[in-house]
């Protein structure tokens, strides 16, 4: 996938185009992402995705903004995987807040980028003060040459799937509801870093993965499974994992993601891994002791042990 940033003056070809944040790349966005590449197919032009760095509501409002469900590096590596052509990274700042809805479509959309098909979601806006909508898109369609369609909301079990709905399982611990949502399980990628070696001193060696995220949308203590941490091609490895400020031995600080990983021995220091968290074992807790915590951890560690060979009968018993 070829990544662009910037509005160049004029486009050197036409292209299918979709906009959005694509924060999780839900299944919502995988709906979009599956008509822009009939589209792309249909009219023989590279698919692209634009997006948005910061994103709006981080630019305008960082306090209040929500957690992100993917850094800009996850987002791209799920847009690559589902076959986009180009990923377009607008900066978002105050000089490109304040563009007139109708000049984000003259000078951005159809002479910088050579949109040819434009897809946006039902409640896309745009340009400044949120100006534009879609009914402004169809009505300047015909003038400018390019095809416009706006897609539906996607639905899963009543649900509208949007990030927020995805952000609000994460923050209930519904793990399985997230993945319904996402068409997979909610991950983090990252690079395992030295940490304080706390848990090799309680026995529970953990790798401490590196978060790129504004804060996480999720916390306590889950069952995950851990992709590229074995030096054995695919190779996926099952742990506990706590992601929270460690409230035993911080007063304060920014939540980190530590994972116990089963029957592991390898040295991982500056892998990067994803790990996908399945079920969510308990919130984060203080404790009075470190002694109190090792026994916690080790009660962590077989209960996460329990919830995979139940899964695993589940499975099993579907086969049947």
């Amino acid at each position: 996938m070829r990544i662009t940033r910037g509005i160049p003056a004029a486009a050197t070809s036409r292209l299918a185009l979709t906009i959005g944040n694509f924060d999780g790349v839900h299944l919502g966005h995988r709906a979009m992402l599956d008509e822009l590449a009939r589209a792309a197919r249909r009219l023989n032009v590279p698919s692209c995705v634009m997006i948005f760095e910061p994103q709006p509501r981080e630019f305008f409002a960082p306090d209040k903004a929500p957690a992100r469900l993917t850094s800009l590096r996850e987002k791209l590596e799920l847009l690559a995987a589902s076959g986009v052509d180009r990923a377009h990274v607008c900066r978002f700042n105050y000089a490109f807040a304040q563009i007139a809805a109708q000049d984000f479509i003259e000078r951005v959309l159809v002479r910088g980028l050579g949109v040819r098909w434009l897809q946006v979601g039902d409640d896309f806006r745009f340009g400044a003060r949120r100006a534009g909508d879609f009914v402004m898109l169809r009505s300047e369609a015909p003038r400018l040459g390019y095809e416009v369609q706006a897609l539906p909301s996607v639905m899963v079990e009543g649900i509208r799937v949007s990030s927020t709905a995805v952000r609000d399982a994460l923050a209930g611990g519904d793990c399985a509801r997230a993945a319904r949502l996402l068409g997979r399980a909610y991950s983090i990628s990252g690079r395992v870093v030295r940490g304080d070696q706390l848990g090799r001193k309680l026995g529970f060696p953990t790798a401490n993965v590196r978060m790129k995220h504004n804060r996480a949308p999720l916390e306590g203590i889950f069952a995950v499974e851990v992709h590229g941490a074995s030096s054995t091609a695919g190779r996926v490895v099952r742990g506990a994992a706590s992601l929270g400020v460690r409230p035993t031995v911080k007063t304060q600080g920014e939540a980190v993601l530590e994972v116990y990983l089963f029957d592991f021995k390898e040295e991982i220091y500056g892998r990067n891994v994803q790990v996908d968290f399945l079920h969510k074992l308990r919130d984060e807790e203080k404790y009075a002791d470190l002694e109190t915590l090792k026994r916690q951890i080790a009660a962590d560690v077989e209960n996460a042990k329990s919830y995979f060979t139940a899964k695993a009968q589940r499975r099993k018993g579907n086969a049947k």
